[in-house]
């Protein structure tokens, strides 16, 4: 149905325009005016698909119906209907916007004009539409691109390199506006890290350029990491010849991604040493358990044959040699955090200076020693010995780093951060490449050479410090030396001083009877040599279950208990606990190759109870059970 808008004074003319459009097989509905306001009236009621004007009407001129249909809508088709009318006129109607001119003496030209001027005007209107879309479109682009925080780009590959497109954006991450990418097409190349240049340029010449991550170089010098994604624009010839896409700042992302990859790899060092650390520790376990046979049997010959026996200076080397295998078993344990610690109040200035002192003797006089204090350091709570060998260990290793001389640097001070007290050891040394400082930590890692290092002294450090809950960390880079850092706590409180144990009598086991339980036939066997020849009753079982059953059978009575700490079945403390069940005050001694916390079974070490940590000496066995029994 087409909607006529016939604006004539005659009804009788608009009547025949009506009838000869339904003749040519139109179907019409009409509305008619004949004033200004009666053909804004029916603008406004219903818009008309074709307006068909009479050119002479006493109310109205054409022009002013015109104008006012083209106010409405540019687009409607607007067609002149007249019985007579000049050239000139109808020209200057057709130059203002009117589509066609129709004698009224010849109607049959009116027909096809409307269908024609229909037709026309929809085209007119999708292509305007159109039209509006694409700019709406474009000024959407326009805002996405220039507030985006990716970079848009379009290049032009052939005939000639230019840069067609490219978002503000690129100003923040380079440092150039686009401006300067317009002027100058290899810009964009000469920003590109040059081991990453070539991958860009093969990727740009490839039919699918895909994800790509490269390196630009900030105006400033700073580096950035972009991520490509892009397309290619192919030609005829199926060879690109330009490239779209987008350019993202992954900058943080990789940062984040190299925090947590070093995190991983701390964490598989921290778990390879704690590995290594239960291992070296079950090895110390048993070693100790042979040398303090070795021991005890050489102190026992030592003793028998006497100063002016020509073999005394041979047992008291086998004495000697015990004795360094203990110091590397203790070495073991303090990597393993297995060797029990003796902790105290510590003021790490004071350390440092006595350190100092003792390294300027044995560093050597081509090594200049300094140290950089810090003032009012909270104290820290730790084993001194064991903190002197972290130094003593740590400063080793540096001496062997400049053995054409060097510096080495003590440095106390405070972390802002974590409020710890923190004690750096450097040195102007060779240095370490990133695959020997990341190894270490590790025990029996050494670059020394054979014979030269146990590897054991950073290792040992480390068990030492996070025994301590500290921390220690290593930095080190060829050719620029190295530095370690120990980060502590500061103390809460102090440690309780060690008691001295006194010298034991030759006769003082005179009267008293022992109990000793050990599952090492060759511990056992000394340790009851030793008690029996200073005059002890020695009762003696290879587990604590035996030990049990004899008690309830044999109903054997003694002094103390002198009883192992770890053993298959059931441990020294679960034993001891069971005694004391009926003997609450019974006098107990423990001895182990190491303990750290509970022993098996939750059991904690009473607090009345020594502990000997094996090897040791006839003395301090003999001296401990005397100060532990009542006299």
């Amino acid at each position: 149905m087409i909607h006529v808008l016939v604006v004539d004074d005659s009804e009788d003319d608009a009547l025949l325009v009506h009838r000869g459009l339904r003749k040519a097989g139109l179907e019409i509905s009409m509305a008619r005016a004949e004033s200004a306001e009666g053909v804004a009236a029916a603008l406004s009621e219903r818009t008309p698909d074709v307006v068909i004007c009479d050119y002479n009407m006493p109310g109205v001129r054409a022009e002013d119906v015109l104008d006012q249909v083209r106010e409405h809508d540019p687009e409607l088709p607007f067609l002149l209907v007249s019985g007579q009318v000049g050239e000139e006129t109808a020209a200057a109607l057709m130059r203002a916007g009117a589509r066609d001119f129709v004698l009224k003496d010849r109607l049959a030209r009116l027909a096809p004009a409307v269908q024609r001027e229909i037709h026309e005007a929809a085209e007119r209107r999708q292509h305007r539409h159109a039209e509006i879309a694409l700019r709406e479109s474009e000024e959407r682009f326009r805002l996405l691109a220039e507030h985006a925080h990716d970079v848009i780009f379009r290049f032009r590959l052939h005939p000639a390199p230019a840069m067609e497109y490219l978002s503000p954006a690129v100003q923040s991450i380079t440092g150039h506006p686009p401006e300067d990418f317009y002027a100058d097409p290899a810009l964009i190349f000469r920003l590109v890290d040059p081991e990453d240049r070539a991958a860009l340029e093969r990727s740009w010449q490839s039919p699918q350029p895909g994800t790509l991550a490269i390196r630009w170089h900030h105006r400033d010098g700073g580096v950035v990491w972009i991520e490509q994604r892009a397309g290619a624009v192919t030609g005829a010839d199926g060879r690109p010849v330009a490239i779209e896409g987008i350019l993202r700042d992954i900058s943080e992302r990789v940062r984040a991604e190299e925090d947590r990859a070093e995190m991983e790899q701390q964490l598989r060092q921290a778990e390879r040493l704690d590995s290594l650390g239960q291992l070296a520790g079950g090895i110390a376990h048993d070693f100790n358990n042979i040398l303090a046979v070795i021991s005890g049997y050489a102190a026992i010959l030592s003793e028998e044959l006497g100063p002016e026996h020509p073999l005394h200076a041979d047992s008291q080397a086998i004495e000697q040699a015990a004795a360094r295998g203990s110091g590397l078993t203790r070495q073991l344990l303090i990597f393993s955090r297995l060797e029990p610690s003796r902790p105290e109040t510590l003021d790490l200035n004071a350390v440092a200076t006595d350190m100092q002192r003792l390294l300027a003797r044995t560093l050597g006089e081509d090594i200049e020693l300094r140290t950089t204090l810090s003032l009012d350091l909270p104290p820290i709570t730790m084993d001194r010995s064991k903190l002197e060998q972290v130094i003593m260990n740590t400063a080793m290793n540096s001496r062997a780093a400049m053995p054409s001389g060097g510096r080495l640097t003590l440095a106390t001070g405070v972390d802002r951060e974590t409020g710890h007290v923190c004690l750096t050891i450097a040195d102007t040394g060779c240095g370490m490449a990133p695959e020997v400082a990341s190894r270490a930590f590790e025990p029996f890692f050494t670059t020394k050479g054979r014979g030269k290092g146990t590897g054991l002294g950073l290792a040992t450090a480390y068990g030492v410090v996070s025994d301590a809950g500290g921390t220690i960390t290593l930095e080190s880079a060829p050719g620029e030396g190295t530095t370690v850092r120990v980060c502590l706590p500061p103390a809460e409180v102090t440690a309780p001083a060690a008691t001295l144990v006194p010298r034991a009598a030759a006769d003082s086991g005179q009267g008293r009877s022992i109990l000793v339980v050990e599952d090492e036939d060759g511990v056992r066997d000394i340790v009851c040599r030793i008690l029996r020849k200073a005059g002890y009753e020695v009762h003696a079982a290879g587990d604590p279950l035996e030990a049990l059953r004899r008690c309830r059978e044999e109903e054997l009575r003694f002094d103390a208990l002198l009883t192992d700490v770890i053993m298959p079945g059931m441990s020294g403390t679960q034993l001891a606990a069971e005694l004391r069940r009926t003997r609450p005050g019974l006098p107990v001694l423990f001895m182990s190759g190491y303990t750290s916390g509970p022993a098996p079974g939750g059991q904690e070490i009473p607090a009345d109870a020594p502990l000997l940590h094996k090897p040791f000496q006839t003395e301090h066995l003999l001296g401990t059970m005397q100060q532990l029994l009542p006299r």
